[in-house]
């Protein structure tokens, strides 16, 4: 188990697909936080517990986005690939909105990197004209 490997779940709570993820999650012991509306203007990096990223301290009052979102920290390209086929192997739905963090993207909120994912996939979407696929 590679202690840094956590992920950062956003609106699966209460839903079969959530319940699934999770498991999958725990099987892979992978650390999970799911994030609550909130904690959104916290950086993505203090969320997943990059210990050197110091937490904002603001509370946000909006009411977000409805996309889930699975963002991922420390997990290797092999580990990933494990994931994703494990999410196929397990009847998960493609999961559009999905990133790494990195240290570009580390200290930007939830809602800055939410509207970046959702760029990137209508652009990917209107390059490749075809559905999602984990």
């Amino acid at each position: 188990m590679n202690p840094t490997e956590t992920v950062l779940l956003y609106n699966f709570s209460g839903s079969g697909i959530g319940q699934k993820l999770k498991s999958v999650l725990l099987q892979m012991r992978v650390r999970i936080k799911l994030v609550e509306p909130d904690q959104y203007l916290e950086p993505i990096g203090w969320l997943a517990g990059i210990k050197a990223i110091p937490p904002s301290g603001e509370v946000y009052k909006g009411s977000g986005f409805q996309e889930q979102m699975l963002i991922m920290r420390g997990f290797t390209g092999s580990r990933i690939d494990e994931l994703l086929q494990l999410l196929r192997r397990h009847g998960i739905p493609s999961i559009p909105l999905k990133a790494v963090v990195t240290e570009h993207n580390q200290y930007w909120n939830s809602l800055e990197l939410h509207g970046e994912l959702q760029k990137e996939h209508a652009a990917m979407q209107a390059r490749s004209g075809q559905s999602d696929d984990n």
